[in-house]
């Protein structure tokens, strides 16, 4: 306890970082009000309880949003459904590809078209909400209702967008991330207590039980996030005109899920368009009928297939633009490095190539093996609310933000020659003589 006192203490006497504590937390709190602010036009008392299939992730994610049909009902994802449109034209469309290699100021016209393109999307996705909503909790259901709410939503994730770009530029951790991560968090402590109450006192032992699972996956989260496969490298120095080896062994880590949280987060955005959709036709359509109700429900086989494809193809994806194996051999090249017994240059970008797609499939699998378990914990009794914490979107995005977030807290901690967060299970990088950083 007083080590964690002591660390409290350290965190808030670095200025740069408690400023950004404390912005964050007033952009977090900004968003949980806005999360409250029904929808012109909308009876709140008479609106359907959306706790149930995919609108209930959706309104997990969004932190009681959606159920509440408030001015962020949509939040985040529109804008996270143009991220992924956009890296995908990175790959496909020349122009792209062209900015994305032209450093920052590409970066920032890609995210501006990023922003244009969250327009359409949200009001698309804000016709299919509509459809969603209880028509006995419209005061005036008509063309001006229908109108007026596609710009507001439009605006509400908007809003979002930016707030997420200033905990990001302001505040500490990704803010989009930490945006959907505190939805989340903010319907554990209700998942938990209806978890209680409907296991009773008879159930006390069951509920413990559960309660060790839980823990156990979390931790095998952990460890997927946190794993990583170390090249080893060594370097040549000159001392008196003759090329020595350094004898300091150091290493470039591959991280077994170099994505993170991304493609699961790409994944489940896309998964919530069939069954929004569906929803708007499903009235004249058996087709749509039957399609939204397989995708509505996170329990049928369909909607678990298609979920788990999607996150192998987009932890592929992800880890294909994040980590670049040709940049790194050039800079072990330039820097003097090699890795024993495979030459510099190509044969080295090939190594790391190959290496890398090895390490991403297990941990691509694991990661849909993770998404998939709140249907496996449902099926043993679990409850639905508290099922979503069991891995999937939920368990996922806040163990792969709090590590983010730790990361980013460290480094502020040892930049200050304070001690660290943690005197053991410390946290990757910490410790280790890293030769790269990507």
């Amino acid at each position: 306890m007083n080590k964690f006192i002591t660390t409290i203490k350290n965190i808030f006497a670095i200025e740069d970082l408690r400023t950004r504590i404390l912005n964050t937390l007033f952009f977090i709190a900004i968003y949980r009000l806005g999360s409250y602010v029904v929808l012109p036009g909308v009876d709140p008392s008479r609106l359907d309880n959306k706790s149930g299939g995919i609108f209930g992730i959706l309104d997990t994610l969004l932190g009681g949003a959606f159920s509440h049909a408030s001015i962020f009902a949509l939040g985040i994802m529109p804008y996270i459904s143009a991220s992924i449109v956009l890296q995908l034209l990175t790959i496909a469309v020349p122009y792209f590809q062209k900015l994305q290699k032209e450093g920052e100021s590409g970066r920032k016209k890609i995210n501006q078209y990023t922003r244009l393109l969250t327009i359409p999307i949200v009001m698309a996705q804000s016709i299919g909400f509509i459809a969603t909503i209880n028509q006995d909790a419209l005061v005036n259901p008509g063309m001006f209702f229908t109108v007026s709410t596609m710009i507001i939503l439009t605006a509400g994730t908007l809003f979002c967008m930016w707030l997420g770009e200033k905990i990001t530029d302001k505040g500490i951790g990704n803010g989009i991330s930490m945006i959907i991560m505190i939805g989340i968090v903010s319907r554990f402590p209700g998942a938990i207590l209806g978890e209680a109450a409907a296991k009773g006192m008879r159930g006390s032992l069951i509920f413990l039980i559960e309660l060790a699972v839980l823990f156990f996956v979390v931790m095998g989260v952990i460890i997927l996030t946190q794993a990583v496969r170390r090249i080893p490298v060594q370097y040549a120095k000159q001392v008196g005109g003759v090329s020595q080896l350094n004898a300091q062994r150091q290493f470039i880590p591959l991280k077994v899920n170099a994505a993170g949280v991304m493609p699961i987060i790409f994944a489940q955005s896309l998964m919530f368009i069939p069954a929004i959709v569906a929803s708007a036709w499903q009235q004249d359509s058996d087709t749509a009928n039957y399609i939204g109700q397989k995708f509505s429900d996170y329990t049928s086989w369909q909607y678990n297939l298609v979920f788990g494809i999607l996150i192998i193809l987009f932890t592929y994806f992800y880890t294909a633009i994040s980590v670049n194996p040709k940049q790194i051999a050039d800079d072990l090249k330039r820097s003097g490095g090699f890795v024993p017994g495979v030459k510099p240059g190509d044969a080295t970008s090939e190594y790391i190539d190959e290496v890398l797609t090895h390490i991403t499939l297990p941990g691509a699998l694991a990661l849909a093996l993770i998404a998939i378990f709140p249907a496996i914990a449902l099926l043993f009794g679990v409850t639905r609310p508290f099922s979503a914490f069991y891995g999937g979107t939920s368990l996922i995005i806040m163990v792969g933000v709090v590590l983010d977030t730790m990361n980013q807290i460290e480094s502020y901690l040892l930049m200050r020659h304070y001690d660290g967060m943690m005197k053991t299970g410390k946290l990757k990088g910490r410790t280790q003589n890293i030769a790269l950083a990507s």
